[in-house]
């Protein structure tokens, strides 16, 4: 039998490298390293949490740190590399391990954020004349601290603390389960049909869709609810039932009509009720006023008060573009009873007809390699700094690493790093995002400056036939977007953890450094320079880019309403005490007060809703468009002053992604535009405003 001490020695979650510069061993971590690590790292924090609460242990910023936050970020460090193995590689091995662990975690990190004797410490902190002494980062650090132990339930007692711990650990799980049935009933289907059915589908979708059948020894093409085959299908695919079909699958995920250990109504219902009932217990009306204690807004009012004016001004915009989109599909496709499943073919049709260009078009202009070039090269002018590539241990071999680096007079500085996993595949969750590894630290354990790295994840086709990976604009705009984020947690000069980077930064502003980035992609000056034709290298033609720039806001009133749908659906979700078991009736009343466009009774989209059910923006998703009006302001600055002026990107890196959260959301803003933000950018910027 092993030796135990033997075993976790050679655990590459228990890095044995400097805290500062040690990156995980992806490549090594193995569903059976994970009980052993959580089980070591627990024990670690437990001992500093209980060191840090002793009598003898002074009530000392720089004492705490040193006794608490070390062994909690080196336990957060490895936990985080095993979620996101599970989001980028999931195996049932892995996640079996993760949901055995996941309860410990939680129960832990609960009970700490619930500690009074703990937060008694950080009370006496703060009254104390040293707080007076404090850096600024500090102080916001502490701030939150104090805040976050109110709501993290430190102030309750008896039964209500335990209860309230309970909850925490339900919502963890639950949140969990919501995740999985949508990433399994998303894996679960797949559609096998003969190349005659993808008529109108662009050939690199075909070539694809052929080398997944193939590779499962089928002809013909294997379809998928994953983007870069399901939007395709739907934007092109000339067969109407091909398109029903596919919609239909896609919009039922997790839902009562598919398999009912995947069907997350019940999953919803538990999670809407817990949190509910965590706000009573917190002395709140709601699970939104709980979530807006550490946002820009003020209230769920403010919010929805925000929401149906953008609405108002956005509607008669989607009633129009509803109208021509109608009148197109019954002149030109026959199409009489426009549904659900026509409406992006449609749409790509009427764009096609009206600005003379196909996405699929413009796509073959987009190759991975090129786009990649153009977005270091911007980073690098606007931001002095350079991009490298650079070698770690990875979970995939498309996955690539690299490093961020500052000239200086002494030589290049190490400023952050960061891993790309661009493609689609199996065992991937959906979507895009960015999440960290490591933040800015000047650790108190040895004093060392750890710098920051990054995770950017994107869900783009895989290179085919020996051709680069080819990108449509939106993917090229989601890659900017994701990268924004990047470099709001790399580009930090913030040495306080707690808020450095995108730590401590309110949910409804985080946002503002990745909208920002996607301005990039319509400026002319850089698509030049960042295109080039997968056949013939010739970068994008200027008559294109005009036909593009037309097509900008191209039914952007109706875009507009949809995202303040699900705003809405969000908020008033979460701002009503009777929301659990009314799921499907609160999404009905909030298409009926601002949608123009109103989907079928199939579509149970609310049950792949994983952003509200399933991550960070529970009573926040309005954050996306509260935060689109910051960024729109912001790029009027860039507007103003010169696109890929310098001075202007090193007063934006310095005022707003060097500042991280080391100072409220709004000052930043402030600091870099001179102002409070308007919304008239935003609205300009969509074609809805003069």
């Amino acid at each position: 039998m092993d030796n135990p001490t033997d075993t976790l020695a050679h655990n590459p979650l228990l890095a044995t490298e400097p805290a500062a510069t040690a990156l995980p061993a992806f490549a090594s971590i193995r569903p059976e390293h994970v009980s052993p690590a959580v089980d070591a790292l627990l024990a670690e924090a437990e001992a500093a949490l209980e060191s840090a609460v002793s009598e003898a242990t002074p009530a000392d910023y720089d004492t705490l740190s040193r006794l608490l936050s070390v062994a909690n970020e080196r336990m957060g460090r490895a936990w985080g590399a095993v979620g996101h193995l599970k989001g980028v590689a999931d195996t049932p091995e892995l996640r079996a391990a993760y949901n055995d662990n996941l309860p410990k975690v939680t129960e832990f990190y609960t009970r700490q954020g619930a500690d009074e004797r703990l937060y008694a410490k950080y009370k006496a902190i703060a009254a104390s004349p040293a707080a007076a002494t404090l850096s600024p980062a500090r102080r916001q650090a502490l701030d939150h601290w104090l805040r976050d132990f109110v709501l993290s339930g430190a102030e309750l007692q008896g039964e209500a603390k335990v209860r309230f711990a309970k909850i925490q650990e339900q919502l963890a799980d639950l949140g969990q389960k919501f995740s999985e049935h949508v990433l399994d009933a998303t894996d679960a289907f797949a559609l096998y049909v003969g190349t005659e059915q993808l008529a109108g589908v662009p050939q690199d979708v075909q070539d694809a869709t052929r080398a997944a059948a193939l590779a499962e020894g089928k002809d013909g093409h294997k379809l998928t609810l994953h983007m870069p085959c399901y939007l395709p299908v739907m934007q092109y695919a000339e067969r109407r039932e091909l398109r029903q079909q596919l919609y239909t699958a896609y919009v039922s995920r997790a839902c009562e009509r598919g398999p009912a250990e995947l069907d997350n109504t019940p999953v919803m219902a538990e999670i809407l009720r817990l949190r509910q009932e965590e706000a009573a217990l917190l002395g709140y009306g709601s699970h939104a006023e709980v979530s807006l204690v550490s946002k820009m807004a003020e209230s769920p009012q403010q919010v929805i008060d925000f929401l149906l004016d953008l609405a108002r001004r956005a509607r008669p915009y989607a009633e129009k573009d509803l109208a021509e989109l109608r009148e197109f599909a019954a002149r030109e496709l026959g199409l009489d009873d426009l549904q659900a499943w026509d409406n992006a073919y449609a749409g790509e049709k009427l764009k096609e007809a009206r600005y003379a260009f196909s996405d699929q078009e413009v796509k073959q202009y987009f190759t991975e390699p090129k786009v990649l070039d153009g977005l270091f090269r911007i980073i690098e002018t606007l931001f002095e700094v350079a991009i490298r590539p650079d070698t770690a241990p990875v979970w995939h071999d498309s996955v690539r690493f690299y490093r961020i680096e500052r000239r200086t007079a002494a030589g290049p500085q190490l400023v952050g790093q960061f891993y790309l996993d661009p493609y689609a595949r199996p065992g991937k969750r959906p979507g895009a995002w960015m999440d960290d590894v490591r933040g800015r630290w000047s650790r108190p354990d040895d004093g060392r400056l750890q710098t920051p790295v990054a995770h950017l994840v994107c869900n783009f086709s895989a290179p085919v036939g020996g051709q680069p990976a080819l990108l449509t604009h939106d993917e090229v705009q989601t890659l900017f977007h994701e990268f924004g984020h990047g470099l709001h947690h790399m580009l930090t000069q913030v040495d306080e953890l707690a808020v450095s980077g995108i730590s401590g930064v309110e949910w409804d502003a985080v946002e503002l450094p990745s909208q920002f980035m996607e301005n990039f992609c319509w400026e002319w000056d850089v698509l030049k320079h960042m295109t080039a034709h997968v056949q013939t290298g010739e970068p994008l033609p200027r008559p294109l880019y005009d036909k593009m720039i037309a097509a900008k806001n191209f039914q952007s009133g109706l875009q507009t309403l949809r995202q303040v749908e699900f705003s809405l659906f969000d908020m008033r979700l979460h701002a009503r005490v009777d929301s659990a078991d009314r799921v499907q009736q609160v999404l009905d009343e909030v298409r009926a007060e601002v949608a123009v466009l109103i989907p079928p009774a199939i579509n149970r989209f609310q049950h792949s809703f994983s952003h509200i059910f399933a991550g960070g923006y529970s009573a926040g998703y309005y954050s996306y468009k509260w935060a689109e009006v910051l960024s729109a302001d912001a790029w009027g600055a860039f507007e103003e002053e010169g696109v890929l002026n310098v001075e202007t990107g090193r007063r934006y890196r310095q005022q707003i992604l060097e500042a991280g959260g080391a100072r409220d959301a709004m000052d930043n803003f402030k600091a870099f535009r001179g102002r409070e933000p308007s919304i008239d950018a935003l609205l300009r910027h969509q074609g809805m405003g003069s």
